[in-house]
């Protein structure tokens, strides 16, 4: 093991954490090639097989199993010594980590690229989970700060709200209920749902949205991916109850169209959240006070939500 790198336990540990070498491409921003080679590498220094694959699912092998609790220890004492080091750089020479849900990414990088602006010399690194992943990287310390709508409630963390996050219900531009006023929830017990999958932000605010009739509803399709779901409503195969954040550009086109149901819009809140005994980087805080000072009017601009 002495010539592994710590490029390819940070590889490695994404495979192992998603069980996918597709999506731990995805959230590295590499090929899935790219991903393989790093691995069998590994496993050559390793001079075992790390994963199995049964069908097509992969799963650690007993091996595997161990060097993961080994390579989170490692990459973990490399971001604490990162971090150890970036308190004598300030703001402009530090590592901005931070992780966003699913539905933050219509808006967030040009936040990003707004406070770099600001600060120049700031290191990006960007990642976007579903609600589960982002929970896991608080946990296991991989990121500085996480932007979500519901903290964890069974973690000691501090969660500052910074902007309004409004959610709503959706359909394409011909359905009979578009234009109908103040429509009762128990209407839309009739109609078939388009929906992300359970455990997901939205999943979460819809349940909240929706209370005591949500054993009512017809989900007629569950879809991980908030771009696949806005596909199915425009081709008419039902309704969704979405983030209006991740639909500003269909509103604005008319290729979707906010129905007006009663209670709706639920209003919840971004929040920037982080362990409270998390030292935070200069970079860090200065990021969290920039999404406090500026995040509300700055996502108004760059998803701009028509009067709901």
């Amino acid at each position: 093991m002495k010539n592994a790198t710590l490029r390819q336990l940070k590889v490695f540990e994404a495979v192992a954490r998603l069980l996918s070498f597709s999506r731990a491409a995805e959230e590295l921003h590499l090929t899935q090639p790219a991903v393989s080679t790093q691995v069998r590498k590994l496993e050559e220094h390793a001079g075992n097989a790390l994963f199995e694959q049964f069908g097509k699912k992969i799963y650690l092998t007993p091996a595997g199993a161990e060097l993961l609790q080994i390579a989170r220890a490692i990459i973990l004492q490399f971001e604490a010594a990162e971090s150890a080091m970036t308190q004598f750089k300030g703001v402009s020479g530090g590592r901005l980590n931070v992780g966003v849900i699913s539905a933050g990414d219509y808006f967030f990088p040009r936040l990003l690229v707004d406070f770099a602006g600001r600060h120049r010399g700031v290191k990006l690194n960007f990642t976007v989970h579903n609600r589960e992943g982002l929970l896991i990287h608080i946990t296991e310390n991989l990121t500085d700060l996480a932007i979500m709508v519901r903290p964890p409630a069974d973690l000691d963390t501090v969660n500052q709200p910074f902007a309004p996050h409004p959610y709503v219900v959706v359909a394409a531009p011909g359905h009979p209920l578009v234009g109908v006023k103040r429509i009762p929830l128990a209407r839309l017990m009739h109609e078939p749902f388009v929906v992300r999958e359970k455990g997901s932000d939205t999943r979460n605010s819809m349940e909240e949205a929706l209370g005591g009739q949500l054993a009512g509803i017809h989900i007629a399709m569950e879809i991980r991916s908030t771009e696949t779901i806005k596909q199915a409503v425009i081709a008419g195969m039902g309704v969704s109850f979405v983030s209006a954040h991740t639909v500003s550009q269909e509103l604005r086109s008319g290729s979707l169209c906010v129905l007006d149901v009663q209670g709706l819009p639920l209003i919840l809140n971004w929040y920037v959240v982080h362990r409270r005994s998390k030292r935070l980087p200069p970079v860090a805080q200065a990021f969290k006070d920039f999404l406090v000072s500026d995040g509300t009017a700055l996502i108004s601009q760059i998803v701009p939500v028509p009067s709901l």
